[in-house]
């Protein structure tokens, strides 16, 4: 009796075994059968878009040439239309107001103030009506000018924040006003107006904000500037000193003296810092150099890398060449056309 019961035991155990990879086996039969089953209506959507467009493949060619000559002709009719860069790097927070002063423009030629256009620009009032629109861009940088953004932005969080924010996050989620280079692109139906609207978007740099900005960091760099020649100067004074003592030291004779008494005595030689002054002096001389290359580099409130062509380039877009788009856009019209047909003759006749 005892040596039935492991017996049965194990049978039981092999028949949950058993029981077990018949569910497994199933299981990955189901989700094989329902992938097939994707697959299989794909192949069958696939097959039914193709039988109608052989069923209806004369009218479609015809649909769609009649587009293309329609677009074609549009295409030709169309006037060119010209476009024109320029790079600047605006200085003191002129950047705000010139992303301003861009839509500004952008919303005068909506409303086709062409009054307002031509007083700001100094053009007539025909060539303000050529004007289609400004749009503005980050300039071009490298990965070290993002990453110069991206500390200079973890520097205005604290630390918390600052770990949660890392450099993909914040290059996709930075905005226009993170550069310091920016593109000016204008378009125009007139191809050499772009230069006489150079000197009206100069104007736009400047604003209160930044004149106020520009004469506290004059005002800044004075008081350093007094500050430095100060201390150059008591450097100076102490050289003098310095100099004085050496001199007085080596017309002593040999440093030495002797007593009365016939004992002799060598004078020590007096300390001091001529190595430790000149330091001074060159680390001094350097911040003074560099307080006057940054007002001399930085002594406006822009600067043009690169200005406006001449003659703009032919502007192009997938967009404009209505030859193309005509025809897509007429062969989606007849497959929606023929769906609400068909899904039409489904409702009518479902019962």
């Amino acid at each position: 009796m005892s040596d039935k019961l492991p017996q049965q035991q194990q049978n039981s155990e092999e028949v949950d075994l058993g029981q077990l990879f018949n569910m497994i086996g199933n299981l990955f039969t189901r989700l094989f059968n329902f992938i097939g089953s994707i697959f299989k209506a794909i192949f069958s959507v696939f097959i039914y878009a193709l039988q109608a467009v052989f069923k209806n493949f004369k009218l479609i060619a015809i649909v769609m040439i009649l587009a293309a000559i329609i677009g074609f002709v549009l295409q030709r009719t169309q006037k060119d239309v010209y476009e024109s860069q320029m790079l600047v790097k605006p200085y003191f927070d002129s950047k705000f107001q010139l992303v301003t002063n861009i839509n500004y423009y952008n919303a005068l030629i909506g409303e086709r103030d062409y009054n307002q256009l031509t007083a700001l620009f100094d053009i007539n009032e025909d060539e303000a009506k050529q004007i289609i629109g400004f749009e503005i861009h980050p300039g071009p940088e490298n990965e070290n000018d993002q990453l110069v953004q991206y500390d200079k932005f973890l520097k205005g969080l604290d630390s918390i924040l600052a770990q949660e924010v890392d450099f993909e996050e914040f290059l996709e989620n930075r905005s226009i006003y993170s550069g310091d280079i920016f593109e000016i692109n204008v378009k125009s139906f007139k191809k050499d107006i772009f230069r006489s609207l150079e000197e009206g978007l100069n104007s736009t740099f400047t604003n209160t904000y930044s004149v106020k900005k520009m004469q506290k960091r004059d005002s800044l760099i004075a008081i350093d500037r007094r500050q430095i020649l100060a201390s150059l100067k008591d450097v100076d004074s102490l050289q003098k000193v310095y100099l004085s003592v050496m001199e007085e030291e080596s017309k002593s004779k040999q440093g030495s003296y002797t007593t009365k008494d016939g004992m002799s005595f060598i004078q020590e030689k007096t300390k001091t810092r001529e190595y430790e002054l000149l330091e001074e002096e060159n680390k001094l001389r350097k911040a003074l150099a560099k307080l006057d290359a940054q007002k001399v580099e930085e002594d406006v409130f822009f600067d043009t890398l690169s200005s406006f062509q001449d003659v703009g380039a032919k502007y192009t877009s997938i967009w404009n060449r209505y030859v193309l788009i005509f025809p897509a856009l007429a062969f989606v019209l007849l497959c929606l056309v023929y769906l609400i047909r068909r899904l039409t003759k489904y409702v009518l006749s479902y019962e």
